[in-house]
C-alpha cells in the first residue's frame, strides 16, 4: 500500500499527514465514481442495444411491406399491443447560420430605418433581440427563425426572411430515445427516466 496520496495539486502527501475525514471523503468518492461509471457503461451498452433492435424491427417491416423507408430512422413512436408502454425516438438538429445570415440582417436593418423614420423603435428592439448574441456569444436560433412568423407585407422584409430560410444550416443531428409507461388506458404517460437527477 502506498505511504502517501497525491493532493489536487500534484503533491505528494503522507497518509500520516492527512485528514481522516479527507481519507473518507476521497474513499466515498472512489467508491461512488466506479459506480457511476459502471451504470454509465451499462446505460451506453443499453442504448446502442435499443437503436439496434429498433433498427431491426423497421428493416423487418420494410422487408414485410417490400419498401424502403428512407432516409433517416427516427421520429416514430412505438406501443405496447396493451397501450400502457410506449418508446418514442426522436432526431434533434442543432442548427447554425450561413453566411447569407448577415445579407438578410442588412435587408431586415433597411426595412426597419424605413419604418421607424417617425421615431417608433419598438419594431428595432424586437430585431435587436432576435439577433443579441447573448452570454455564450452564440445567436439564438429560435429568436432568428421567430422571426419568419412575423407576417409583414413588405417585400423586403420577404426577401429578408428568405435569406434567413437559406441561411439556416443542420450542423449536426442527434438521436434520442424516451420510454413512457402507464398504470392504464385512461392514464397519463409518464417518462420512465434513465437520467439520474430525475429519476
Amino acid at each position: 500500500m502506498n505511504e502517501f496520496m497525491i493532493d489536487s495539486k500534484g503533491r505528494h502527501v503522507p497518509l500520516k499527514n492527512i485528514r481522516e475525514t479527507d481519507l473518507l471523503e476521497n474513499q466515498l468518492v472512489d467508491g461512488l465514481m466506479s459506480r457511476a461509471e459502471a451504470v454509465s457503461e451499462s446505460i451506453g451498452k443499453f442504448k446502442g442495444e435499443a437503436f439496434s433492435d429498433i433498427n431491426a424491427f423497421m428493416n423487418l417491416l420494410e422487408e414485410k411491406y417490400a419498401a424502403s423507408i428512407g432516409g433517416k430512422k427516427g421520429n416514430l413512436t412505438l406501443m405496447s399491443f396493451d397501450g400502457l408502454k410506449k418508446v418514442q425516438v426522436a432526431i434533434s438538429d442543432s442548427i447554425d447560420f450561413g453566411p447569407q445570415l448577415q445579407i438578410a440582417k442588412n435587408l431586415i436593418d433597411e426595412c426597419i430605418n424605413t419604418w421607424t423614420a417617425d421615431g417608433n423603435t419598438n419594431v428595432r428592439a424586437l430585431v435587436d433581440h432576435a439577433f443579441d448574441v447573448g452570454k455564450n456569444q452564440r445567436l439564438n436560433t429560435k429568436n432568428i427563425l421567430g422571426l419568419r412568423r412575423l407576417n409583414i407585407d413588405d417585400e423586403k422584409w420577404k426577401r429578408a426572411m428568405d435569406t434567413i430560410s437559406e441561411a439556416v444550416r443542420v450542423v449536426s443531428s442527434k438521436q434520442y430515445i424516451r420510454f413512457y409507461s402507464r398504470e392504464n388506458r385512461e392514464a397519463e404517460f409518464t417518462s420512465v427516466s434513465l437520467d439520474i437527477a430525475s429519476a
